[in-house]
C-alpha cells in the first residue's frame, strides 16, 4: 500500500532553482545521463569510485562528494547507475556509507542500474522506513540514448512519485510506469532477453552474409527497412561493420541480466519460467567474457561467431 507523503521535497514541483540532484556512478551511461541533468541547470552532486571518470562533469560545474551518504545528505533526488546488484547494495544500503543512511524525509532514490527485482523491493522498504521514496528505473537505449536523451525508462514504484519526477525523466528519455517496486527491474530483464536475441540475430546474419560473399554493409542497408530492421541494428550495425567494439554498456552486464532472467526458485512452479532462448543467448555472450572481451560492447558478439566458424 502506498504510504502517505510527508513534508519534504514532495510534492513541490521539480525545478532547477529548487531541486538538488545527486548522482552515484559515472560510467559510460551514468556520466552521459548526469551530464544532461547538469546541462539543464540543476545543482548536481556526484559520487564516483574513480573520480577521474567524473572529470568532465566536475569541469562543467558538478560537485564531488566523498561517499553515497554524503551525496544523499546534499540532495533531494538521488540517481544511482552502477554495475551489479552487489554495487547497488553497497552504495544504497550500507549502514554507514550508503545513501539511505543519510536521506532526508521526502527525498527520492532512483536506481537506474539493471538489478534484481527483489533488491529493488528491499531498497523501497528501506527508503519507506525513512519516510522517503524509491523508484527502480533501469534504462534501455545504450550510450547513444544516454547522450541524446532518448532512453526507454522502465519505472517501478509509486505512480504519483514517478509522475512528479517527469521533469527529470524527460531530460533522459521516456519513462513508463510499470507497476510497484521491482517492476522496473523485471521489465528491464525482459527487455534484455529481446535485445540479446536481436544482437545474436544481427551478428549471425552479418557473418552468414560475409561467408556467402555478400557486401555486409549493403546487406544491412537492404534489410534495415524490412521486418529484420530494428533499433539494435540501427545502434550496432555500423559498429559491427567498422569493428568498433567500444562499449555503450559492458557485455558482462548482459551476461548478468540474462542470468537474473534464468533464476528460478527451486520447486516453485509458479515462479519458474522456461527461457531456452535466453539461456542460449547467455552462453553466446559468456563466450565473449571467456575470450577476455567482457568489457566490449554487445556488438563484439560477431567475434564469437567468427571464432566458431574459423573466420580470421
Amino acid at each position: 500500500m502506498a504510504h502517505k507523503y510527508n513534508q519534504g521535497s514532495y510534492p513541490n514541483p521539480i525545478h532547477p532553482s529548487r531541486t538538488r540532484v545527486g548522482w552515484i556512478g559515472t560510467g559510460v551511461m551514468g556520466a552521459a545521463m548526469a551530464g544532461r541533468i547538469l546541462s539543464a541547470g540543476y545543482s548536481l552532486t556526484i559520487y564516483a569510485r574513480t573520480p577521474s571518470k567524473a572529470s568532465s562533469l566536475l569541469s562543467s560545474g558538478a560537485s564531488l562528494a566523498s561517499s553515497p551518504a554524503s551525496v544523499a545528505s546534499l540532495s533531494d533526488v538521488i540517481f544511482s547507475m552502477v554495475g551489479h546488484p552487489h554495487d547497488v547494495r553497497s552504495v544504497l544500503l550500507d549502514p554507514v556509507s550508503g545513501a539511505i543512511s543519510s536521506l532526508s524525509p521526502g527525498s527520492v532514490l532512483i536506481d537506474c542500474t539493471s538489478s534484481h527485482p527483489a533488491l529493488a523491493r528491499e531498497v523501497a522498504e528501506a527508503a519507506k522506513e525513512r519516510n522517503c521514496f524509491s523508484v527502480d528505473a533501469p534504462v534501455s537505449g545504450g550510450d547513444v540514448g544516454a547522450r541524446d536523451g532518448t532512453l526507454a525508462i522502465m519505472a517501478g514504484g509509486e505512480e504519483e512519485v514517478i509522475q512528479w519526477l517527469a521533469p527529470l525523466f524527460d531530460l533522459l528519455g521516456k519513462a513508463t510506469w510499470m507497476g510497484p517496486p521491482g517492476s522496473g527491474q523485471s521489465s528491464k530483464i525482459a527487455n534484455q532477453i529481446a535485445v540479446a536475441g536481436s544482437v545474436v540475430g544481427t551478428t549471425e546474419g552479418v557473418l552468414f552474409a560475409r561467408k556467402m560473399g555478400l557486401d555486409a554493409g549493403a546487406f544491412l542497408e537492404a534489410i534495415g527497412s524490412g521486418a529484420a530492421g530494428s533499433k539494435v541494428m540501427e545502434i550496432f550495425g555500423e559498429r559491427i561493420l567498422k569493428r568498433d567494439f567500444a562499449p555503450g554498456g559492458f557485455v558482462e552486464y548482459m551476461v548478468k541480466d540474462l542470468g537474473m532472467a534464468l533464476e528460478t526458485r527451486d520447486g516453485d512452479s509458479d515462479s519458474a519460467v522456461v527461457l531456452p532462448g535466453a539461456a542460449q543467448f547467455r552462453q553466446m555472450f559468456t563466450g565473449m567474457v571467456a575470450n577476455g572481451d567482457g568489457k566490449m560492447g554487445m556488438q563484439g558478439l560477431i567475434t564469437v561467431h567468427e571464432r566458431i566458424n574459423g573466420v580470421e
